[in-house]
């Protein structure tokens, strides 16, 4: 259905439409984003699943693997997988919870944003639980879910969760933006804005360390939960002299993830050499679970831009990559 989707990236310009809909891998409903100047994004329905960022170029950002099984309810690998109600196992739920084998909704009808935008290119989504998720998960929500790409081709995720539970119960819950990016080999990739933190370590039973690194860099596998982390953080691709610049807000904590070639060879959805050309850096809000009494709403936003660097990390000025984070931070309303 989608012509725009199959034009070659530099013959998109003329004919984009803010906002398409269409079908996808194993006829798997989705939505098109794209900006005028060329960027685009793809948001899946069954997971209200990001699966694709382009820059104006038409240059991917996002890591798909090529053996994801766009098919439920097998989670698509890649993209931007949304964990919740919760964090890989920190809970009695299946692995990263349930809301990425699901399949949302438009919602035609959201409540206004805190902040008007004056984007065109966004979708609204929307999952409310089954009776089947509250057999697993006793506790009614709305998720409202708004992905949109900016002027300048940034993707902006916000969620939005809201306890409805007519019984008056609390609940709580952990989350993370799963986000896989696209790099140019694993050893040319350093992740800045994380040095001096402790972090729980899933390789040794989540023992807690800090990080003693002026920048964390990857020779084997790594699997950690950083903690109290600023609102920026700075993945550096050398070779392909980009950054990526992952801003946050209402998410305190980062996972940093790369499964190496053990790993990658025992997961039948990953290719054996694919851990080269991906990196994971999470925002996430995991160690102290978020709560919300009924009625009560919190939002967690995440920022991703990708932008020129110089080659020696040294001359990214790091006050810019760290601090003043034009993400608000949390709240729970």
């Amino acid at each position: 259905m989608s012509a725009s989707a199959s034009l070659p990236p530099g013959d998109e310009k003329q004919e984009a439409v803010p906002v398409r809909h269409c079908k996808g891998a194993n006829d798997l409903d989705k939505v098109v984003l794209r900006e005028v100047r060329g960027s685009s994004a793809e948001v899946y329905l069954y997971g209200g699943h990001v699966t694709s960022w382009r820059d104006e170029h038409g240059d991917e950002l996002l890591f798909v693997s090529n053996k994801a099984i766009f098919k439920p309810p097998k989670a698509i690998r890649g993209g931007i997988p949304i964990c919740f109600p919760q964090f890989s196992n920190f809970g009695n739920l299946e692995q990263h919870g349930f809301a990425r084998n699901r399949t949302w909704t438009i919602d035609t009808d959201p409540p206004p944003f805190p902040v008007p935008t004056s984007n065109t290119a966004y979708v609204d989504l929307i999952l409310k639980p089954t009776d089947e998720d509250l057999k697993i998960w006793p506790h009614n929500f709305e998720y409202r879910l708004r992905v949109a790409l900016s002027p300048g081709g940034d993707l902006m995720l916000t969620s939005r969760i809201r306890n409805t539970n007519a019984d008056g119960k609390a609940f709580s819950f952990t989350f993370a933006y799963h986000t896989y990016f696209k790099i140019s080999d694993i050893s040319e990739v350093r992740v800045e804005g994380l040095e001096t933190l402790d972090y729980l370590d899933n390789l040794q039973d989540r023992a807690r360390f800090t990080e003693q690194g002026d920048a964390i860099v990857f020779e084997s596998e790594l699997d950690r939960i950083y903690l109290g982390t600023p609102s920026k953080i700075a993945i550096i691709d050398h070779e392909k002299k980009r950054t990526f610049v992952v801003r946050k807000g209402g998410l305190p904590d980062a996972v940093v993830w790369n499964p190496w070639d053990k790993k990658a060879k025992a997961m039948s959805d990953f290719g054996d050499d694919e851990y080269k050309r991906m990196v994971c850096v999470e925002a996430a809000a995991i160690e102290k679970p978020i709560t919300l009494k009924a009625g009560e709403e919190w939002t967690g936003k995440l920022e991703l831009s990708a932008v020129p660097s110089s080659y020696y990390s040294g001359q990214l000025d790091p006050d810019r990559v760290i601090q003043d984070s034009s993400v608000p931070e949390d709240s729970i309303s």
